[in-house]
């Protein structure tokens, strides 16, 4: 992982990136499609100096790609919010009236993709910005630990890399402790597809939620 100083630059320029073709002319698509809606690449949500970084998979068409906000907007993000809210991690379950304490929210893929599936290459092209925002979570001889929280295997994937753990299987509700005072843990990305057939509840991401607390109070 880099230091924040070194990713500076490629990370102010995200707006303007145009790494990855295909995303470029699927935004451009939608824009004509939604003249109203953001599609753009969306930058992470929430404070800097926050002790926990949601890392999810990329924004949702009619969620973070409409309003410019991670996991705002649509079905995916009311259910992270409930568990967030009980949690004491945001201050409204509505996603779009939340504030974020001591939370920062990201995708491991800044831009819309098609079919809501990034190809390898446009995962390994978002990496130097994820890879700017765990330099900013984490940094060697912080006091205070801090925490990763990869909503599904892109995720969990993406931080891994960056982290220089490749082997780290994704296994959710696991907490991996990447280095001195950082956990990586996992969790089923809360997309309509895993809440209906019940691969992720309610229940089970609180339970993820609470280890996650559990973690920052050491």
């Amino acid at each position: 992982m880099a230091s924040s100083t070194q990713h500076e630059t490629r990370y102010e320029s995200l707006a303007r990136c145009r790494l990855c073709p295909r995303l470029v002319t699927h935004l451009q698509e939608t824009r004509e499609q939604h003249p109203d809606y953001h599609a753009a690449p969306v930058t992470a949500w929430g404070r800097t100096d926050a002790r926990l970084l949601i890392v999810g998979l990329a924004p949702g068409m009619h969620g973070a790609n409409r309003t410019g906000r991670p996991f705002t907007g649509d079905a995916s993000g009311s259910f992270l919010f409930e568990s967030l809210v009980a949690h004491g991690f945001a201050t409204h379950p509505r996603a779009d009236d939340a504030k974020l304490n001591n939370t920062r929210i990201t995708n491991a893929v800044k831009c819309l993709p098609p079919q809501n599936k990034p190809n390898a290459r446009e995962i390994k092209n978002c990496a130097r910005y994820l890879d700017h925002e765990l330099a900013q979570l984490w940094q060697p001889g912080l006091r205070r630990s801090r925490c990763v929280l990869c909503l599904g295997r892109v995720a969990h994937g993406s931080v891994a890399q960056v982290l220089n753990e490749p082997g780290l299987n994704f296994v959710h509700g696991q907490c991996f402790q990447a280095a001195p005072g950082l956990w990586l843990v996992d969790s089923y990305h809360p997309s309509r597809q895993n809440v209906n057939t019940g691969r992720l509840t309610q229940a089970m991401l609180d339970a993820v939620l609470a280890k996650v607390r559990g973690l920052l109070e050491r």
